[in-house]
């Protein structure tokens, strides 16, 4: 691959990038000095351009290339094994804590403040051979599904730079969607993974509760998870690989680590055959637009060529009855360390960060905790019913076509739903569909391209298996990806650039 460009280099998969390390027709430090090009060439500033990071970490990946370019000549004279993500460019979300690197979660009061050790899902990757070149923004403590802050500014989507990347993990999903990273991690409470992987045309993976490690005390909270992004199913099943699996530090975490899919699990549309997958386009009453719900359809109708029966589901939700159930919840773990953590600084807050802590306070007056566990139980008990007999459920994974990159909605959104009616949604979270399977946390859901919408950003749809049936989820990924021909990232982005 000595001749490829900086572009054709920065959209391989880490799949292919790794069998072309093993065959020594590419060295790592030639797909890093490319990623790190693509960097320079279209990150930009946090004004107008991307900005998808809030650390450059270009001097200690260049030396781990190095290393692994090293690695790799002597594996091949002497026929050994090579770690899973060995040269491989991957950028990290600041959350996942790196030791003696900024662990501020974008919070003015927190600036300053360094991890003193590494998150596990950062001491994985670098255990696998990961180069972690640079660092990934969110929103204040990830708890909007916009991406920008006071500290790092805003981040944009790079299909439309009007246009947000979502969030939490927006920062992830832009550096994938653009070429400037090959894997990403991420973490979703309420869709931070998916969300910004359907606004990017990128893979996202919510493993049920505990399969990947977290830190306490909020790694108990079992809304929550981490987990892998990617620009394909077989790359994010990889990174989930590494990330997943018992860890001393979270004694929720469970199973064994390394595990993946296998070929005849990631297969293609071949995957498809036989299977009986729900079509659920409104998950209830959620507003979907147009060309999100037109897409859903266009995948739903692809599986069924495919040789999947699609069998109509229709959940019996309504996005009040989630709301309530999701910050009822909140109300009671989140919202309250929040407050905690920025008590005193109230005045340095994002406008979003406040109405979050305020809206989640709200919601639990007058629910108590068995109370919430009771909303949480009877959204568990409906979506079970509604999959039963079914491999799998297929739903949008945003039902709105973008947000503003800038974006506060202190006063919710509009929504045009797919018969042009305007909805006005009380809570801007609920444009995403994402959440009710935070809810269902022990429930894999994997997020997967589904086309573009009208305004040029792309769509996403969610396939939800039964609790910890994660090979399910990755096998009708594999053939909706194979199915769908998303228009190649790189191609579509800044098509001159690199």
């Amino acid at each position: 691959m000595a001749s490829a460009s900086a572009c054709e280099l920065t959209s391989l998969s880490a799949t292919d990038a790794l069998s072309a390390f093993r065959a020594g027709t590419l060295a790592p430090s030639e797909l890093l000095t490319a990623t790190i090009a693509r960097i320079d060439a279209v990150n930009g500033d946090r004004n107008t351009g991307i900005n998808a990071f809030t650390e450059l970490l270009f001097d200690d990946a260049i030396a781990a290339a190095r290393v692994a370019d090293n690695s790799y000549a002597l594996a091949r004279r002497e026929g050994t094994p090579t770690p899973a993500l060995l040269g491989i460019p991957v950028v990290t979300k600041e959350k996942h804590g790196l030791a003696g690197r900024s662990l501020s979660q974008g919070l003015t009061a927190c600036r300053g403040e360094t991890a003193h050790a590494n998150h596990p899902v950062v001491d994985r990757i670098l255990a696998a051979g990961g180069l972690i070149h640079a660092r990934t923004t969110s929103p204040e403590f990830s708890c909007a599904t916009v991406t920008h802050s006071p500290i790092w500014g805003v981040t944009r989507n790079p299909w439309n730079l009007a246009a947000s990347p979502g969030g939490s993990s927006g920062g992830a999903g832009s550096a994938l969607a653009a070429g400037m990273a090959t894997l990403a991690t991420a973490s979703d409470i309420a869709g931070s993974t998916r969300i910004p992987a359907g606004f990017t045309g990128t893979v996202g993976y919510k493993a049920p509760y505990g399969r990947v490690p977290g830190l306490p005390p909020l790694a108990a909270d079992w809304y929550r998870g981490d987990g892998p992004m990617g620009r394909t199913v077989a790359d994010t099943a990889l990174l989930s690989a590494v990330m997943s699996g018992r860890h001393p530090l979270d004694h929720g975490s469970w199973g064994a680590n390394g595990i993946r899919p296998d070929a005849e699990q990631l297969r293609g549309p071949e995957a498809a055959r036989g299977l009986r997958i729900g079509l659920d386009l409104t998950l209830g009453d959620y507003p979907v637009a147009a060309s999100v719900r037109a897409n859903t359809e266009r995948v739903a109708r692809q599986l069924e060529a495919a040789g999947a029966e699609i069998v109509p589901v229709i959940l019996p939700w309504t996005t009040e009855q989630i709301t309530r159930t999701t910050f009822a919840h909140f109300g009671h773990i989140l919202g309250p360390a929040m407050a905690a953590l920025t008590a005193g600084t109230e005045d340095q807050l994002a406008a979003y960060t406040g109405q979050f802590i305020a809206d989640a306070a709200r919601a639990a007056q007058g629910v108590s905790l068995p109370e919430s566990l009771a909303l949480d139980a009877a959204l568990q008990c409906e979506l079970a019913d509604a999959m039963t007999g079914l491999d799998a459920l297929l739903t949008p994974t945003q039902a709105v076509e973008m947000l503003d990159a800038a974006g506060d909605y202190l006063d919710g959104i509009d929504v045009v739903d797919g018969n042009g009616n305007v909805r006005h949604l009380d809570h801007y979270w609920e444009a995403h569909m994402t959440s009710p399977f935070n809810v269902a946390n022990r429930c894999p859901v994997l997020s997967v391209p589904s086309g573009v919408s009208s305004v040029g950003v792309p769509t996403g749809v969610q396939i939800v298996g039964h609790p910890f049936d994660e090979a399910m989820v990755f096998r009708v990924g594999s053939a909706i990806e194979a199915l769908v021909g998303m228009p190649a990232h790189l191609d579509r982005i800044y098509p001159t650039a690199g």
